[in-house]
């Protein structure tokens, strides 16, 4: 099989990339690393591509600095290597100390399902857990598990009327979701 041109593919890959097509960009930068694994611009490109996948506007803009770098600079690849990597690391790092933060101020005005779980273990009633806790903080739900959990916990325990406020109020986000309906169903039945 002859080798595909490094300046067509590389061309190609350039123009989807300007398009906005990153996936299709990685595999034709792909294609030219496979052929020749060690080329910087293709390197620079599929680090671009993973990008762009996640921002568009930030890829954009780091493609159009390497684009003016390159007719300037003999060792652009270096400088958008090194660029890239120093994005990557305070990226990183931004992550880990945003995640925390996040997760603090999430819960700073309530607690964790988990915790009221476990706090109804504690106390041994749930009614007793229950009542405490609602008069004092409120219980943060994270996704529809916890969410129906603490929904047949109610019913089971006799806050029908509270149950039916809970499913109203949440139940279009769930759409067209059976357990939703079941609970529903559960509740007329109580």
């Amino acid at each position: 099989m002859a080798k595909v041109s490094i300046n067509t593919l590389l061309s190609r890959a350039e123009q989807q990339f300007s398009l906005g097509k990153y996936d299709s960009a990685l595999t034709t930068y792909g294609l030219l690393l496979k052929e020749y694994p060690t080329h910087g611009a293709a390197k620079i490109g599929a680090f671009l591509c993973d990008i762009g996948m996640e921002s568009a506007e930030e890829a954009q803009a780091l493609f159009d600095y390497y684009q003016i770098i390159k007719s300037e600079e003999g060792d652009a690849e270096e400088v958008m290597s090194n660029l890239i990597s120093t994005l990557d690391t305070t990226k990183d790092q931004l992550n880990t100390l945003l995640t925390p933060n996040e997760e603090r101020i999430e819960y700073e005005d309530g607690i964790r399902y988990e915790d009221f779980l476990t706090f109804i273990d504690q106390r041994g009633d749930f009614a007793r857990a229950f009542e405490d806790v609602m008069f004092s903080t409120k219980v943060v739900l994270k996704g529809q598990e916890e969410y129906i959990d603490f929904i047949t916990q109610l019913i089971d325990k006799g806050y029908d009327e509270l149950a039916e406020q809970f499913l109203d109020s949440m139940s279009s986000a769930f759409g067209k979701n059976q357990e939703i309906y079941a609970l529903y169903h559960k509740l007329k039945k109580a």
